[in-house]
């Protein structure tokens, strides 16, 4: 089992996520659009699952600064502790703040900002590839001499606190506003307003954003997202288009500087040749609308029970994975992101999931049937697994005449 908070806090993110779609209900606002939230709670199932294989070599790197360059031996006493905390609440500050003003560091950030919406479900919309420019970072801590333990648990103490901070359902909070970040604070963090951009980079406490001149108070609301908006709910597609568009402008820039300049200065940036930098454009807000591409509720609710299955299969792999074998945590992670990819297609009805489908429940069936001969599995175990692959392909025969309407659909427009 995972002894990391993230993991074992993801009961009571789901827990939180319900009272706010109670409160939704009783109070007739609109928070939450399926679609959109649906696209955020992958994003944060691919960002666990490529975590359990790059977090190890950012932890294993951090033990062995920690093992053999360390200064002192910082005891894990309650104070020092407290101190790990503060400490690692700095540097995340600086991670983030980087994150914001590197193109090359933005790209595996911009995910979480893409939603157009701000509500609990945000805070699980993460990138699968921030840790590769943000956790070194955090080195100095092993330097200092603060055990590989202590460090996970209070850094992820200090992710654990940001969730409950993406909601509108709570406005400024009095005297906590100072010292802590909250949602106010964070909803300016989320705006796409060019007064609220790269603003409010705080993980739990503000004043770091006051101590370094990144503080802005919340006014009028905000226009969530981000200036380019990304319109398609494929979590692969969110963590990958920032390096698609990184690529694109390296093709068309000239000179080894210029592409530095690209990779390294802050996102907009680009040299003369190509229109030098681009501010970020004002909002109108009564003519801005969100992107609400959707499918029909045939292939909603498919999807839907493939997103269950996923999310079960998901928890159950974060709290087991540490028993299989490395071909098996491959295998099963393949699957896991390749579901809520092909879900993220149906979402955007997409004609290529029709086929990428078939592949993947012939690929669960195949690896079913090897299971099932290699290892002992419980006989009710069976009975969930063999009815849910069953109810699955029955489901997605049915499902094809929709990919041919859609399909004649968009032939008789492109005419």
């Amino acid at each position: 089992m995972d002894f990391n908070p993230v993991v074992l806090a993801i009961p009571i993110y789901f827990l939180l996520i319900g009272m706010e779609l109670i409160y939704q209900q009783l109070r007739k606002v609109k928070l939450y659009r399926l679609n959109d939230a649906t696209t955020n709670i992958s994003c944060g199932i691919t960002q666990q699952i490529s975590g359990l294989f790059l977090k190890v070599l950012a932890i294993g790197l951090y033990q062995w600064i920690y093992q053999n360059f360390r200064i002192f031996t910082v005891e894990p006493t309650w104070y020092n502790l407290l101190i790990l905390f503060v400490a690692a609440d700095f540097l995340y500050y600086w991670a983030h703040r980087m994150s914001h003003e590197i193109n090359l560091f933005w790209g595996g950030h911009v995910v979480h900002h893409q939603s157009e919406d701000y509500n609990l479900s945000v805070a699980l919309r993460q990138s699968s590839l921030q840790v590769i420019w943000t956790f070194g970072f955090y080195l100095p801590l092993a330097l200092v001499g603060f055990d590989t333990i202590s460090f996970a648990l209070m850094s992820g103490l200090v992710t654990v606190y940001q969730f409950w901070i993406h909601t509108e359902t709570i406005n400024k909070m009095g005297w906590l506003e100072h010292i802590f970040n909250t949602p106010s604070h964070h909803r300016v963090h989320h705006g796409r307003n060019p007064k609220y951009i790269d603003r409010n980079h705080a993980g739990v406490f503000i004043i770091w954003d006051k101590m370094f001149g990144t503080f802005q108070k919340e006014e009028e609301k905000p226009i969530y997202g981000i200036t380019t908006p990304l319109k398609s709910w494929n979590p692969f597609w969110a963590n990958i288009d920032h390096y698609v568009q990184i690529a694109k402008s390296l093709k068309k820039s000239s000179g080894i500087k210029n592409k530095l300049g690209i990779l390294f200065n802050k996102p907009g940036w680009f040299p003369e040749e190509m229109g030098g930098y681009q501010k970020p454009p004002e909002v109108n807000t009564d003519s801005y609308q969100k992107y609400d591409n959707s499918a029909s509720h045939k292939l909603i609710y498919y999807a839907l029970l493939q997103y269950a299955l996923a999310m079960i299969g998901t928890l159950l792999f974060l709290f087991h994975h540490s028993n299989m074998d490395m071909i098996w945590k491959l295998i099963i992670a393949s699957i896991l992101v390749l579901t809520i990819t092909n879900c993220g297609g149906l979402f955007d009805r997409k004609l290529w999931v029709k086929w990428l489908e078939w592949i993947r429940l012939i690929t669960i069936v195949l690896m079913y049937l090897i299971a099932s001969f290699s290892t002992y599995i419980l006989p009710y175990i069976h009975t969930v697994i063999l009815t849910s692959i069953s109810v699955s392909v029955i489901w997605f025969w049915f499902l094809q005449t929709e990919f041919s309407n859609h399909y004649l659909k968009s032939k008789i427009l492109a005419e």
